[in-house]
């Protein structure tokens, strides 16, 4: 992130945008568990183009309830010990306790995981919103909170260098952890405006979230404006629009039924109607990129399915890869 000057003008100077980021747009990877050992072994396959390209970060999902929790850790281990990514674990709070909530945060933390996606996660099928199986988190914000208490209770401070006095060094601050949460461009499905979901974005924000990342949409007018909103009403913590390139029309029905999004009839046409419906979802997603970071996105984060070869067609499409990083 750029960094702010101690100049005499430095108080009079703009702040760069919460946006901006110093070297140029950014991506990242979303990954699930594998659930056989086909999958893990496809995963595989995909796992070192993914990395070989060099992403700021790449999310693990973490199954409803915990039931990925183990196969989950497994791979951010992975990407801790076998690369230089920076792994952030996807974590969900809805039926969960204090304690048990605790002890899994320690856990990615020992693990030296410190980079968490806070999510509350939906109940259940017909557990209404007030039963008691909501757990004692209520909120992605409240689970926010609980990551930064469990990380300053592991590692409450350091000792670090004094510049200019050889040998000598104070207490500071134990090292922080990086908190993203979801955010909604379309409105969440179970919110009753785009000013509620506005304020939950702030409240995630105060709890001490420092990014967000989108919940998916397909024009690129959708995530700008959202942003725009964002910023006026006064978040100021990063956005990444996530983004899908989707590869068949069967994919995307079931993409909108998962995320309550609205059906995009063109893309749904173009895709029914192509010989090679991967190449439209490509270009599709290639295009909403290219808009997104014309329209001041700092970066995209990419739902892989798993699988490379969507992803990095579309950075490449739109010049985010490196080509003496990137495999043939």
């Amino acid at each position: 992130m750029a960094a702010f000057g101690i100049g005499d003008d430095s108080l009079d100077a703009a702040p760069p945008a919460a946006d901006a980021i110093a070297d140029g747009p950014t991506f990242s990877f979303e990954l699930y568990p594998p659930r056989n050992d086909a999958a893990a072994a496809a995963l595989q396959v995909s796992l070192g183009p993914l990395v070989a390209a060099g992403p700021e970060f790449i999310s693990v999902t973490y199954g409803a309830n915990g039931s990925s929790r183990g196969v989950s850790l497994d791979v951010l281990r992975h990407l801790l010990r076998n690369t230089d990514v920076k792994p952030m674990a996807h974590l969900t709070c809805v039926g969960s306790s204090y304690a048990e909530a605790s002890r899994l945060i320690r856990e990615f933390l020992d693990a030296g995981v410190t980079s968490f996606l806070a999510l509350r996660g939906d109940p259940p099928a017909g557990v209404e919103e007030g039963d008691v199986f909501l757990g004692d988190l209520r909120s992605a914000g409240e689970l926010v909170q609980l990551i930064h208490r469990v990380q300053a209770e592991r590692v409450p401070f350091v000792q670090v260098p004094i510049p200019g006095f050889p040998g000598a060094r104070r207490l500071a601050s134990g090292e922080k952890v990086t908190i993203a949460v979801a955010a909604f461009p379309n409105g969440h499905p179970r919110s009753r405006s785009i000013e509620q979901d506005l304020d939950t974005l702030l409240a995630k924000e105060a709890a001490g979230a420092n990014l967000a990342i989108s919940q998916l949409f397909f024009e690129a007018d959708e995530f700008l404006g959202f942003v725009d909103r964002a910023r006026a009403a006064g978040v100021t913590m990063r956005i990444l629009p996530g983004i899908m390139p989707v590869l068949s029309a069967a994919r995307l029905h079931r993409i909108v039924e998962l995320s309550g999004e609205t059906l995009p009839a063109m893309l749904l046409r173009d895709l029914e109607a192509a010989d090679d419906p991967a190449t439209v979802g490509i270009e599709h997603a290639s295009r909403l990129a290219a808009r997104l970071l014309d329209g001041g996105a700092s970066g995209l984060h990419l739902y892989t399915f798993n699988r490379h070869e969507a992803p990095l067609a579309v950075l490449g499409a739109v010049g985010l890869l490196d080509p003496a990083r990137t495999p043939a």
